[in-house]
């Protein structure tokens, strides 16, 4: 057999072929050289002939077939060979194949080996690919050469070292005593590897946190070594002495801190000396600085400390550098609930960050901009984000509504303020917005009878103006159905009035029932407040009357239910249609069946209301049947989809009333309480319904000192049981309880069997979440009674 060539000839050839099919030929000829000199033993050529192998491995083409010969040269006594095996296990090798575990008996001679580049050798290949395994056999090798004078061959061991606690954490207690000695090293080199070794092992392992919490004076006196050390080319960047190993130290200075008044209280002053003496101008400099706040804040460090950490901060806001102002806004969002005044001082420049042209950047500067807003400066902030949201990426617009939202229902100045906020955005985003902004904002009008006839008017500009914001629209029609009679007086103090006829209004909710851009939902707002102005106009009742017919043909079988019980009300029940189609009363925002806040609960479907039930429209939502001793599990029988106004039917009274069924007075139990931990109280209150149905209400309140977010309740009953969950009134507890939280449950037993149920409660409390169980085996009497 010709000879095949060398490494550097293959390379160029390969690099001349024209097309890949001709570089796949020329692989594929190398390869069957490759496989020829594997077979012919020992001659010479084998390593020549890895080293190529490795390279076409690098191009993507298939080279397992040279890791037996990997083995064989780790085995070889010469150095050349045995580099390129070592190389070739790292490369074609992982701890799945089972060729790797042939070389634990050669990495263990070799780690015995009298040359120190033989070592390192066999130290790279464990710190790279050793398994389980090889780590608990070779682990006693390992801390052995921890002790090596050489810190070359330390300096690889550490490593080395660090991958086995990584993969056997138990072995952990084996390099504790060599790691505590290795910090008196003078060698950057092994000092930075012993602090890796020793952060790893306080990751791995709680226990050692108090032998190493004793090292901290040392890591201090270490660490202002290098702040004040003179200028070392060797390890100077950028005028930063050896900014890695600052980093590292600044990490585990962090984990021995937390929670330790002593530890902290040591690194105080240093971390002061750090933070005051280090340039930021470069990123070397930023690093450090970075370090050393995340040290501050996780540390129990003095308020000036931390109030420096956040001026860092906000200078790093300056920073031209699109990452370095996104990790500081990341850093600041964590601690905004913690030291709230002092980023309110960087309030400008965050909110000056919601221009930036980078998207994920301007995402940041919207979640800080949201938790900076409060009772003293909610006007302002108020109008930078609603400049932000009609010019922010689409991907943000439904974050930007629903925090703006959440921030005007908590600190709104005035309700007038808060319905011309909610409008501005419907108009400017009105279909970026959740589904339950729509009834949330009809209970908010009409809690604010001065503002009716001023709402009105804005509603109807904004209709006739655009059709296209299905929740605008939606809200628009619900209000003229209501106060039509008060949009058509034409008389309003706070507003100059718009002077419209009955034909206008008609005119515009006509359009809106014959626009393609209209859902179905939308045009059930439409057709219901056609129908209510029946009774508040008196010229156009006909025409009322004909456009409700048309729809009692309607494809939608919404609409046409709707239009054949509304025509029922013109024909048979005319005497009635004036109480029926009254005013709405006022809205109690806890009443059952009302949302009002964020949607929350990962595990449990929540109803999806697009339309409220007040305005005539249905309110459709299903759940599963949940069983008792599986919280999240179900059966696949649906729950009949519950509607506001039932089909037409004919009773022994053929009262229209029938309708409205179920209006004598139930019994109220009192609430009761369920659940008392970590200052959270979970009260139910059971009010039934008719035989069968009981609303079940949960109110949470909070008398700790802090916010509790991200609350959820998910309650499970008896297969036997129907259960309905509506969405929650929010999912933050204010804290002092100056606030609560309810969340109704609807349930159905026809059984009438013993009542169950079992509620999780899950809440984040300063940024721990937390997770508990309540049985509720005994309900109040009255219930079933």
């Amino acid at each position: 057999m010709s000879p095949s060539v060398r490494l550097p000839e293959l390379i160029r050839v390969i690099r001349s072929a024209r097309t890949q099919g001709e570089e796949r030929g020329i692989i594929q000829r190398e390869c069957a050289d490759i496989r020829a000199q594997f077979r012919q033993g020992d001659n010479g050529e084998r390593s020549h002939s890895l080293a190529k192998l490795l390279y076409v491995h690098m191009l993507g083409y298939p080279a397992h077939f040279g890791q037996m010969e990997c083995v064989r040269l780790i085995a070889s006594p010469r150095y050349s060979e045995k580099r390129i095996g070592y190389l070739g296990a790292m490369m074609l090798l992982d701890e799945k194949q089972d060729a790797s575990l042939l070389m634990t008996n050669s990495i263990k001679n070799d780690l015995s080996h009298s040359s120190q580049y033989v070592q390192s050798l066999a130290l790279c290949t464990l710190g790279c690919m050793g398994s389980a395994g090889m780590c608990r056999d070779l682990a006693p090798e390992i801390e052995r050469l921890l002790r090596a004078s050489n810190s070359y061959i330390k300096k690889k061991a550490i490593l080395c070292a660090v991958h086995i606690v990584r993969k056997v954490p138990e072995l952990g207690e084996l390099f504790t005593p060599s790691a505590k000695s290795l910090l008196s090293e003078k060698n950057h080199g092994v000092l930075h590897g012993a602090v890796v070794l020793i952060t790893e092992l306080c990751e791995k392992n709680h226990d050692t946190l108090g032998q190493f919490r004793k090292a901290v004076p040392d890591l201090v006196q270490i660490m202002r070594s290098l702040v004040t050390s003179s200028y070392s080319p060797e390890h100077n960047i950028a005028g930063i002495s050896d900014p890695f190993l600052q980093v590292r130290i600044l990490r585990l200075l962090r984990i021995l801190g937390h929670n330790n008044d002593a530890a902290s209280e040591a690194m105080n002053d240093l971390l002061a000396q750090v933070a005051t003496n280090t340039d930021s101008s470069k990123t070397a400099g930023s690093a450090v600085l970075y370090e050393t706040v995340l040290t501050i804040m996780d540390i129990n460090s003095e308020s000036g400390l931390r109030v420096l950490a956040v001026n860092i901060l906000g200078r790093f806001l300056l920073n031209n550098d699109r990452n370095i102002r996104y990790i500081s806004m990341t850093s600041l969002q964590k601690i905004v609930q913690t030291d709230h005044n002092a980023v309110q001082r960087h309030r400008g420049t965050i909110v000056d960050c919601l221009k930036d042209q980078d998207t994920s950047v301007k995402r940041r500067a919207l979640e800080l901009s949201l938790a900076l807003v409060s009772a003293a400066n909610i006007r302002l902030m108020m109008k930078e984000l609603l400049i932000f949201l009609s010019t922010s990426p689409v991907e943000l617009r439904s974050q930007a509504a629903s925090g703006i939202f959440n921030a005007a229902e908590r600190y709104a100045p005035s309700k007038r303020w808060h319905i011309d906020t909610i409008l501005h955005v419907l108009t400017t985003a009105g279909g970026d917005v959740r589904d339950e902004t729509v009834p949330n904002l009809i209970q908010l009008i009409t809690t604010a009878s001065e503002l009716h006839c001023y709402t009105v008017q804005k509603l109807y500009r904004a209709l006739v103006k655009d059709i296209s914001q299905q929740s605008l629209v939606q809200v628009a029609c619900w209000c003229i159905g209501e106060y039509g009679d008060l949009l058509l007086k034409g008389e309003c103090e706070e507003i100059e009035a718009v002077q419209v006829t009955e034909d206008d209004v008609l005119d515009a909710l006509e359009t809106v029932l014959h626009s393609h851009m209209s859902s179905p939902a939308t045009r059930g707002f439409a057709l219901t407040a056609t129908m209510k102005l029946s009774t508040r106009i008196t010229d156009n009742v006909d025409r009322i009357r004909s456009i409700v017919s048309i729809y009692g043909s309607c494809i939608d079988l919404e609409l046409q239910q709707r239009a054949v019980e509304y025509n029922a009300l013109f024909k048979k029940y005319d005497h009635m249609r004036a109480a029926v189609l009254e005013r709405m009363p006022v809205m109690d925002k806890n009443s059952p069946g009302h949302t009002n806040g964020d949607i929350t609960g990962d595990l449990v479907k929540e109803p999806e209301l697009s339309k409220p039930v007040e305005a005539g429209l249905p309110s459709q939502s299903t759940s599963e049947v949940c069983d008792l001793l599986d919280l999240l599990g179900g059966t696949d029988t649906p729950i009949p989809a519950l509607t506001s106004t039932p089909p037409l039917t004919t009773s022994s009274a053929g009262d229209l009333l029938d309708l409205l069924g179920g209006l004598e007075p139930t019994p109220v139990v009192p609430n009761e309480t369920v659940y008392e931990k970590n200052g959270i109280t979970l009260k139910l209150q059971c009010d039934r319904q008719t035989e069968t149905d009981v609303t079940v209400t949960l109110i949470a309140s909070n008398s700790t000192m802090n916010d509790i977010t991200n609350f959820t309740l998910q309650a499970a009953v008896p297969k036997s049981v129907q259960l309905q969950m509506k969405a929650p009134s929010g999912n933050v507890i204010p804290a002092h309880g100056l606030g609560q939280v309810t969340q109704t449950v609807l349930l159905n037993n026809p059984n009438k069997v013993s009542l169950k149920m079992r509620v999780r409660v899950s809440y984040s409390h300063q940024g721990t979440m937390c997770q508990d169980m309540v049985q509720i085996d005994s309900f109040p009497s009255p219930v079933w009674k």
